[in-house]
């Protein structure tokens, strides 16, 4: 169940994962956005796509229609994928004895110790998917109990990177890039500030940032008056992942908060070595000074000299995106973490017939 819009990271999971389950035989229905990027994408593949619009947290329009859903269907998983998702299941009622519910929570903000969130995590759902080591830890702080958590990392499939050949130091100048929403969260400014300190210690680079948000307009702004735009190209929202990343040399990621980080995992796919905040997920994602580098959060002028570190040494540039390639093939690829989710179904499936 997906009532968001876009197209983010946790939508191209849940295409994954729906895909998966579909190939292993598993009937599918989606609740999603009508018209949006996912029902698009995934209407050829589920056996129902049922349109649902939610305009926020507390928007309940959606209840009636979904409870009646939920009763004619007699689904074995009704599983959960956003924020909005969630907060619905409070009001759907009581889950039949052979249903199972769980939620996957992405995001590695801490939650409140109230009794609402504590309902929440531990009455109207059965299990809880967190996507990184960080949000367990942050789920059982904020008091949901820990046998409901599984750990199940996101994942990308590497065969569209697969032929993408490591950076070789040519390209000159380097190319550094970054893919995420544009928003305060991605930290977009600190790599716009680090960008002006390496020009002025005469390290001109050129920058390209894949993606749209609110705060587009303000960081353009701000690139004008660092005096980078012409370093800098804005470049909407791409779909072609694999031309992205096979057109950078550096993957920046400096975010403020960060569950996981898809398109870090996108970038290590394609050999790219990854330059990220050392928050959240991205602490379990990157390995620092094997896959990647890892910097302060909020932190522009360790950015800058990570980013000089790197383009000082075509060397280190390619074995660490050698290395994180390695890392995504063994431990995050989109096959493991549907594989992953479906092996929760049945133990979930599995401990109710035996409770």
């Amino acid at each position: 169940m997906d009532p968001e819009r876009g197209w983010g990271g946790g939508e191209r999971q849940v295409a994954g994962l729906v895909t998966y389950l579909a190939g292993c035989g598993h009937a599918n229905h989606l609740l999603c956005y009508p018209g949006g990027p996912l029902a698009r994408e995934m209407a050829a593949v589920v056996a129902k796509l049922h349109p649902l619009k939610m305009r926020n947290d507390i928007d309940f329009r959606a209840v009636p229609a979904v409870r009646r859903l939920l009763r004619q269907e007699n689904y074995d998983i009704v599983h959960l994928h956003t924020k909005r998702a969630h907060a619905l299941s409070a009001w759907l009622g009581s889950a039949p004895a052979t249903q199972k519910r769980l939620v996957t929570r992405r995001m590695d903000y801490p939650i409140r110790r109230g009794w609402v969130d504590r309902y929440l995590y531990n009455r109207c759902v059965d299990g809880v998917v967190a996507i990184s080591q960080p949000i367990a830890d942050l789920l059982a702080e904020g008091g949901v109990a820990r046998e409901k958590i599984r750990m199940i990392p996101s994942g990308v499939d590497p065969a569209p990177y697969a032929n993408i050949p490591p950076p070789t130091g040519d390209r000159k100048p380097f190319v550094v890039g970054t893919a995420a929403i544009l928003e305060q969260r991605k930290g977009i400014k600190f790599l716009l500030e680090a960008a002006a300190e390496l020009k002025r210690r005469g390290r001109r680079l050129r920058y390209r940032i894949a993606g749209d948000g609110w705060e587009k307009n303000n960081l353009l702004d701000q690139a004008r008056k660092l005096g980078v735009e012409g370093d800098v190209e804005f470049m909407g929202f791409v779909t072609d992942m694999p031309s992205f990343t096979a057109s950078i040399d550096i993957f920046v990621l400096p975010s403020l908060f960060e569950g996981l980080g898809v398109a870090a995992l996108e970038a290590m796919a394609a050999a790219r070595p990854v330059v990220a905040s050392a928050v959240g997920g991205l602490k379990q994602l990157v390995v620092d000074g094997e896959t990647g580098l890892l910097v302060p959060r909020g932190d522009s002028g360790s950015l800058a000299r990570a980013l000089e570190k790197l383009v000082q040494d075509a060397d280190l540039i390619r074995s660490l995106g050698e290395r994180g390639r390695a890392r995504l093939r063994e431990h995050f690829t989109m096959d493991g973490m549907a594989r992953a989710n479906e092996a929760f179904y049945y133990d979930l499936l599995e401990a109710g017939e035996r409770g």
